[in-house]
């Protein structure tokens, strides 16, 4: 069964398209609401897993407690500021062999892998 078209969501993915900040589910809120006044965090909360589900956007558990979310899909690493909370993309090749190494003397089935970089954003640095 096809999904019914929703101008809400669509304003919801474009507005990801224009980030490369992987804002939380608030920011995207705030800035939605600009054009729908009347959109609730809790609409704007069920699209994004809806769209996370079905793979059109990332969501990003950082182990903070608070979803980011990014409209590349593709596969990709993320650096995270320690000091600021910033998300960003790191621009590197992915490990191509990281799965087969991880299943190699694995007794189970691993689907698939997450990696953050953590540490200090080049903006704190230069503030302390």
């Amino acid at each position: 069964m096809a999904l019914k078209y929703s101008r809400q969501r669509q304003v919801i993915s474009d507005f990801l398209m224009t980030r490369k900040d992987h804002p939380t589910a608030e920011v995207v809120y705030k800035n939605v609401r600009q054009e729908y006044p009347n959109i609730s965090l809790g609409t704007v909360y069920r699209n994004l897993t809806l769209l996370a589900d079905m793979g059109e956007i990332q969501r990003l558990r950082l182990g903070d407690g608070i979803d980011h979310f990014d409209a590349d899909t593709s596969a990709h690493y993320h650096f995270v500021c320690s000091e600021c909370g910033a998300v960003t993309d790191l621009k590197m090749p992915c490990m191509e062999g990281i799965l087969e190494t991880a299943r190699k003397d694995f007794d189970g089935e691993i689907q698939g892998h997450v990696t953050y970089f953590y540490g200090i954003c080049g903006k704190c640095t230069k503030c302390k």
